[in-house]
Formats: C-alpha cells, sequence, structure tokens
C-alpha cells in the first residue's frame, strides 16, 4: 500500500504546494573500515534493508519516488549512538574478523539531528587516486 506523502513542515506553516519531504534510506559505513570492504558492505546493506523491511509502508512510499540513499562514514561513537535510532541492521563481514562494518536504517522521511553531521562517503582521498593511476 501506498501512502500519500506529507507536506513539508515549511508547506504546512505558509499554506503552500510545496514538495514533499523525501524518503531516505541511511547507510552508515565505519570509517576504519578500508575501501574495498566498505563498498561491500554498502552493497550488503541496500540489499538487507530492502529485504527487511520490504511491504511496509515507508519502502513502498520510497519505492514510488527516486528511492534515495544517504551513505556516510560514522567515527565508533556516531556508529554506536546510531544504534539507538529504530528500524536498522547492523551488518558484519567476515573478512575484517566478523567486525561491525555497516548500519542500514529503514527510509524515513525525517531523521534525528545526528544525521545532519555525519560526514557523506565520497571518493578515495587524492593521494590514493594519484597512486593508484600511476599504476
Amino acid at each position: 500500500m501506498i501512502t500519500s506523502p506529507k507536506i513539508s513542515p515549511l508547506a504546512a506553516q505558509f499554506g503552500s504546494l510545496a514538495l514533499p519531504t523525501p524518503m531516505k534510506m541511511y547507510i552508515l559505513v565505519r570509517d576504519d573500515i578500508p575501501l574495498g570492504f566498505a563498498m561491500v558492505a554498502v552493497a550488503h546493506a541496500s540489499l538487507a534493508g530492502y529485504l527487511k523491511f520490504q511491504g511496509t509502508p515507508e519502502v513502498d512510499q520510497w519505492l514510488s519516488g527516486p528511492f534515495f540513499k544517504a551513505v556516510c562514514k560514522a567515527n565508533a561513537k556516531e556508529f554506536e549512538n546510531a544504534k539507538a535510532v529504530p528500524d536498522h541492521i547492523v551488518l558484519t563481514e567476515s573478512a575484517p574478523d566478523n567486525q561491525e562494518v555497516a548500519i542500514v536504517f529503514k527510509p524515513r522521511e525525517e531523521w534525528p539531528k545526528m544525521f545532519k553531521f555525519l560526514r557523506l562517503y565520497r571518493d578515495a582521498p587524492a593521494e590514493q587516486k594519484v597512486s593508484s593511476e600511476r599504476t
């Protein structure tokens, strides 16, 4: 069942027909995980999150739009704090000694304030790019 999108708080306050707040899935990856393991963890997290929460109104609404995902790096403290947010799955990978490597959250429109301060996972640092281009 697909629910109608919520109007943003700003639109409700001013009575305008602004765009609805988009649904977003967050995937957090520990910042001490090497890039190769992080890539695998994100792929596993995306699929695990979909499989765990499929059929819920939030996932149905998320799938009806552009199904945004935000992949962020989290230090040890941020990673532990994120576990307090409901509707998530913690992923471990066997290669780095069965370490917890990522957390995926059920898509939603509103996120706790801490998520605004997480760093988006971006390309490898420039020095890694340069050295890999030379080989």
